[in-house]
């Protein structure tokens, strides 16, 4: 079919040579000055490039897919620099070739087209040579990438080449993988795939199914227009596919057996196989990216978002079903997202959908308890006596010299606030969030047994070990220089591999950068605790009375936004450095990588999240000292104090401010407002009518479109934004029965927000299998551990719960709360005040003055001694953390232990999948009997017949060993 194709401009029958070498004499005829894609961006402003590149909003990106003969799909990207003439080298036809830091383009050589190279002319030496160097590298690449891909013809792949692209200095490889090539590589990497055979899903009876019924007909309205999405009563028996076993295989359709991501996958296995032999040591494929030979690859997605004329495909369906604001209130189409992406980014999807769903019933309980503790404040005792009208109990001073003596009264608005979350509520509130941790692991175990049995990854677990022996570019690279040292001191050539000796300065490095990391971050709450204590003291010199009288609420709120805006930037610098140490340690495999990076980071980011919390709840007022023996920094800074209602108000706003700090400013602004800018920035830019004659003609491809997009990042920033936001709702949750409301409006949110980024945004990544979701599941194990622990403290340790028993029911005359704000406070004769730490402006004239801590009086024999009631508390407090602990725990255990981690049905369908396997190919060996038995002759079955039971006992125990291996 020879049609011109408008988007290229070239027959669509033409070969890439050929094309390419009818552009060369088109630019020896007429040389054209090259285009400069950035330096047009950034320097004269073409903002129209960028629209271009936008594939919602670029309806021209219909081709691609395909290769010239409109038939062949492109299955994966290759991309390489070439180097496009310029002015003053445009009259050479050598392969001349440069590369540098900017662009490290190549050039398209005149040498394959099988013409001699042209004498240069003679110039400047030293810039000779440094052109001769550079061309010697990029030849080099050049040759390796021809043997790298006469490798990928040599199994069976096919190539098309595109340099005469839109996209300057950038050539594309499309590969795509024959049927043959599918069919070997599936039985190579075992994929499961759907056979001719169906059976029936036993449907459950009773009550149950009922109510089943009728809860599915309620959410009806909440579940995407999908098909993908709806439950259906039948399912394939999925098999390992296999060639000798293809009439198994509904093969009806070959172009949809496999599909696009299936496709893609099998590709990349390949890729990462073929290896360039040619030079003294092999090169693998992630060394060929890692060298520069190739700059990127990816699959392509399966078409356009938006546009005229644009044909149904899964990447559209997901983008108005998922990823739109719109459909904030549906379910996933979680068969769908794996279906395009893989399992792993389904299983991330699977996993926050479900522990958003989690938080409704966290959300609400939380909210009764902070509504009941705004229904009880005006019944609240010790706040009632603190705001009473008669309270003249004079308080010592909050710092030296420049503070003045105080009345309890003026706490009123903090004790008042405190009160609402810090009541007996909070402690059931406390109790239910760890149930509530333990009942959410469970669900997902379950929901994942659910997923793999949906999935067909019941029998996975060989083949994840197989995947993970591909070294990283980076570990070759580092084994190739060991080889080169070592065969220049020895001249012997061995098989080298990297040991604990080699990465010996790695680990040092890691261990001294991760405690310098802590200690810096240990450093900046003690900066941030100076200020506070530096600004309180300023503060109370200002002459403003309103100035004076929101002292505590400033300092409060002003260091919390300090403290967050450092997590910010910390969070930040903490991710490049853990990237960094990790790149270090030169690990093997890309799973190895990853989880190393992965627990760098979180202890970085979860030190730098918590370290100022954890020092208001658990330090913070109990190294102060008294009135006459106060405890200083530097001799000269005191140590700060909590209000008379305790830790908890602040430790209250230390976790909002920083909550919802990092969840609008670090999860959605940088995610939602930089992508909107830009938009805003491209609009105005639009305007400029000048350039938009000259791009209004250029139509990318779909692999061009495709190139500029991000490439994918892993799934590691997703995860760990969840698991710190999931320390913040069970960790101190005590302290802020909100949290759950705050995370459940974020995460509603953040999943459409990362779909819409997925779907539009990042190139699409290469399916990768997995069974769970790996060493995230284990760190929320241990935060939800944790948080058991650090919950029973905050309750005995930071509030005044413990206090409030013991006065109730050891020293209260009427088993009230009556007196017990006077029985907290102990007494202070202001004539044992330091020289020149007492108030130089007292405001009131007093004697004795209170403050908050169990000491015995000044007229006692023992004065200022701790007192006998401080032991009492401290040993219930100690108690309570004892029993509130193990107490939890066993709660814990034994819902973990009430709830199977397989759901009943699914355990009956694996059962019955493997009963139907086996009678399967019991039938077909029947078959294969019956068809021999017809083909020979009566003597022949005689003689056969007695070598029968042989042929049975071969095949039977193939049958149960692959029933064996499917068991788990």
């Amino acid at each position: 079919m020879w049609q011109r194709s408008p988007s290229d401009g070239k027959m669509a029958g033409e070969t890439p040579e050929s094309s390419g070498t009818s552009l060369l004499h088109d630019a020896e005829a007429t040389p054209r000055k090259p285009r400069h894609f950035l330096k047009d961006v950034i320097f004269h402003g073409k903002f129209q490039l960028l629209n271009c590149l936008t594939p919602e909003e670029n309806t021209g990106c219909q081709h691609g897919l395909y290769f010239q003969d409109g038939e062949r799909r492109v299955d994966y990207i290759l991309t390489y620099h070439i180097k496009k003439p310029s002015s003053s080298r445009s009259n050479r036809q050598s392969s001349r070739f440069t590369d540098n830091a900017f662009t490290r383009s190549i050039r398209r050589g005149t040498a394959r087209l099988g013409r001699a190279p042209t004498p240069q002319p003679r110039g400047d030496p030293e810039v000779a040579s440094q052109d001769h160097s550079m061309d010697y590298h990029v030849d080099d690449k050049r040759l390796h990438r021809e043997e790298f891909e006469g490798n990928l013809r040599d199994m069976g792949m096919e190539l098309e080449k595109d340099e005469d692209t839109k996209t300057p200095g950038v050539g594309f490889v499309k590969i795509h993988a024959p049927w043959h090539v599918l069919c070997r590589e599936a039985e190579f990497m075992k994929l499961k795939m759907p056979t001719k055979k169906v059976y029936e899903m036993k449907q459950s009876t009773g009550v149950g199914a009922k109510i089943n019924t009728l809860v599915n007909k309620a959410t009806e309205p909440l579940y995407p227009n999908v098909e993908d999405n709806r439950t259906h009563n039948v399912k394939h028996l999925s098999y390992m596919f296999s060639r000798e076993k293809q009439h198994l295989f509904d093969l009806s359709d070959r172009d949809s057996f496999f599909d696009s991501k299936t496709r893609a996958s099998i590709v990349f296995e390949v890729l990462k196989r073929t290896k360039c032999t040619k030079a003294k040591y092999s090169m693998g494929f992630t060394s060929l990216l890692g060298s520069g030979v190739y700059t990127d690859a990816y699959p392509l997605h399966d078409g356009d978002l938006d546009g005229e004329n644009i044909e149904p495909n899964d990447r559209k369906l997901l983008y108005e079903e998922w990823a739109s604001y719109s459909v904030f209130y549906k379910y996933q189409p979680i068969g769908l997202v794996r279906k395009y992406f893989g399992e792993k980014i389904g299983l991330y999807f699977a996993w926050l959908g479900l522990y958003t769903q989690m938080l409704i019933p966290a959300s609400l309980v939380g909210v009764i308890v902070f509504l009941y503790g705004c229904a009880t404040v005006d019944d609240n005792i010790p706040s009632m006596e603190i705001c009473h009208p008669k309270n003249n109990i004079t308080m010592c001073p909050l710092c030296d010299r420049a503070c003045s003596y105080w009345k309890l009264k003026e706490a009123c608005g903090t004790a008042r606030a405190s009160h609402l979350f810090d009541n007996p509520a909070t402690v059931f509130f406390s109790i239910f969030m760890a149930l509530w941790a333990a009942m959410f692991m469970e669900h997902w175990k379950r929901r994942q047994m659910r997923l793999n049995y949906e999935w067909d990854l019941t029998g996975f677990e060989e083949e994840e070990e197989e995947l993970k022996d591909h070294p990283r570019a980076e570990y070759e690279l580092r084994v190739m220089q060991k080889s080169l040292k070592k065969e220049h001191k020895t001249q012997k050539t061995e098989k080298e591999k990297l040991t604990c000796k080699d990465r010996l300065p790695a680990y040092m490095t890691n261990v001294v950068m991760m405690l310098l990391m802590i200690g810096v971050t240990f450093a900046i709450v003690f900066g941030v605790i100076l200020y506070r204590i530096s600004t309180k003291t300023a503060l109370h010199m200002s002459n403003n009375p309103t100035t004076r009288s929101n002292v505590r609420l400033t300092v409060k709120t002003t260091a919390a936004i300090i403290n967050l805006v450092v997590i910010l930037i910390l969070d930040e610098v903490y991710g490049a450095v853990a990237r960094w140490l990790t790149v270090l340690e030169v690990p093997k495999t890309d799973k190895s990588f990853e989880e190393r990076l992965i627990f760098k980071t979180f202890i970085l980011k979860f030190v730098n999240a918590f370290t100022p919390i954890i020092y208001i709840a658990f330090f913070r007022g109990r190294l102060v000292g008294r009135p006459g023996s106060y405890l200083y920094v530097f001799e000269s800074y005191r140590m700060e104090e909590c209000a008379h209602g305790g830790c908890l108000m602040e430790l209250c706003i230390q976790l909002s401010i920083t909550m919802l700090g990092k969840q609008l400013i670090q999860n959605n602004l940088f995610e939602i407002g930089i992508p909107k800018l830009k938009k805003l920035i491209r609009y105005i830019k639009s305007k400029r009518r000048s350039f938009q004659e000259e791009e209004r003609e250029k139509k990318l491809q779909r692999y061009e479109t495709d190139h500029f997009l991000e490439p994918f990042a892993g799934l590691t920033p997703e995860y760990m934004e969840m698991i710190i936001q999931f320390g913040f709702v069970t960790l101190f949750v005590a302290s802020f029965p909100l949290a759950p409301l705050f995370a459940l409006l974020n995460n509603i949110i953040e999943i459409r927000l990362d779909a819409k980024k997925f779907v539009a945004e990042l190139r699409r990544p290469v399916a990768a299998r997995a069974k769970d979701i790996g060493i995230w599941y284990n760190l929320l194990r241990a935060v939800a551990k944790v948080a058991v622990i650090i919950n029973a403290f905050v309750i005995s340790f930071t509030s005044d719960f413990i206090p409030r028993l013991v006065y109730q029911y050891m020293y209260s005359p009427d088993g009230s709360m009556h007196g017990f704000v006077n029985h907290t406070l102990s007494y202070f004769n202001v004539s044992n005040f330091q020289d020149g730490k007492e108030p130089m402006d007292p405001q009131h004239q007093v004697e004795m003055c209170r403050y908050k801590d169990y000491r015995e009086p000044p007229w006692s024999n023992t004065p200022y001694v701790i007192s006998k009631e401080f032991w009492a508390v401290l040993a219930a407090r100690l108690a309570f953390v004892i029993v509130f602990q193990n107490v939890v725990m066993l709660m814990s255990d034994i819902v973990d232990w009430l709830i199977p981690d397989i759901p009943k049905d699914i355990s009956l369908q694996i059962h019955k999948e493997k009963i139907l396997m086996v009678e399967l190919f019991m039938k077909e060996e029947q078959g294969k009997i019956q068809f021999i038995d017809s083909m020979m002759p009566c003597g022949g079955k005689e003689k056969r017949n007695n070598h029968a039971p042989i042929a049975r006992s071969r095949s039977i125990p193939h049958t149960h060993s692959h029933t064996h291996a499917n068991n788990f």
